[in-house]
């Protein structure tokens, strides 16, 4: 009879352990890919910061691309009013292609290139663009990480006992594998 019960208490200690160490488990994961979604808006946010200073200094020399400009308001305007990942992806798109559009131009424009406040700023942004996609590669990996857990036998258990549903990816919206056509 004792046996049994020493036996029947660590099997409940077991089972307690894991569901604290699993939980906790999930805890974790699912803190680390709202903060790198978060780092990814981080870097969003340097890049809309970056844009109107590269503007002010392009505008300053070239006066007669203005649709340009209007369309880097605009898309900078819907980034702000995004509300979910999937909105604020799409806008950070539109951005991107008026980005591509301006930089085009700017090879076209010699003046442009050899102004060294717009180098700086081009500079600034390309970097960023190039943190932008770090930090989109790791939310994926940090997404991917806690969906692989939830999904798992017997952590999906506790996950859906909990309430822990699946991460969305970050995916660039349609047509944007395609370069932006620039006609000057």
């Amino acid at each position: 009879m004792k046996k049994g019960l020493i036996i029947l208490l660590v099997i409940i200690i077991l089972i307690a352990g894991y569901f604290w160490i699993t939980y906790n488990k999930l805890i974790t994961l699912n803190e680390k890919v709202d903060n790198q979604w978060a780092q990814v808006e981080t870097q969003y946010q340097r890049r809309l910061d970056l844009i109107p200073n590269l503007v002010a200094s392009v505008q300053g020399i070239m006066a007669q691309e203005q649709k340009i400009f209007g369309d880097l308001a605009e898309a900078r305007s819907k980034y702000a009013g995004a509300k979910t990942v999937n909105e604020k992806a799409g806008a950070a798109t539109e951005v991107e292609g008026a980005l591509s559009r301006l930089l085009a131009i700017m090879e076209n424009y010699p003046q442009l290139k050899s102004a060294d406040t717009v180098q700086t700023l081009m500079a600034q942004l390309e970097g960023t663009e190039n943190r932008i996609s770090v930090e989109r590669k790791r939310f994926n990996d940090a997404s991917r990480d806690f969906n692989i857990t939830i999904k798992r036998v017997p952590a999906n258990w506790l996950a859906s006992l909990f309430g822990f549903l699946e991460k969305e990816y970050f995916q660039p919206a349609a047509g944007a594998q395609n370069a932006p056509k620039v006609n000057l």
